[in-house]
């Protein structure tokens, strides 16, 4: 994937996370919390040029365990 493909997944990501926390007022602590914290490492990802694309895909597995916690 390229970078610009791979940079506006990302940034759609986070756009959708946001929309998540914004608009649930009824997400107990512990779902912000975690929602927080993928927010957080995509928007660190985002920022660190010079990935592998090895080390990008670790990044995005951490965030999808995030999610998973989320909607389990």
């Amino acid at each position: 994937m390229s970078r610009l493909k791979q940079s506006q997944n990302i940034d759609s990501l986070i756009s959708s996370i946001q929309t998540v926390i914004k608009n649930q007022c009824s997400l107990s602590e512990k779902d912000l919390i975690v929602l927080n914290e993928a927010k957080v490492t995509l928007e660190m990802l985002k920022k660190k040029k010079g990935k592998t694309n090895e080390q990008v895909l670790k990044e995005i597995v951490k965030v999808v365990e995030l999610l998973a916690k989320f909607f389990s």
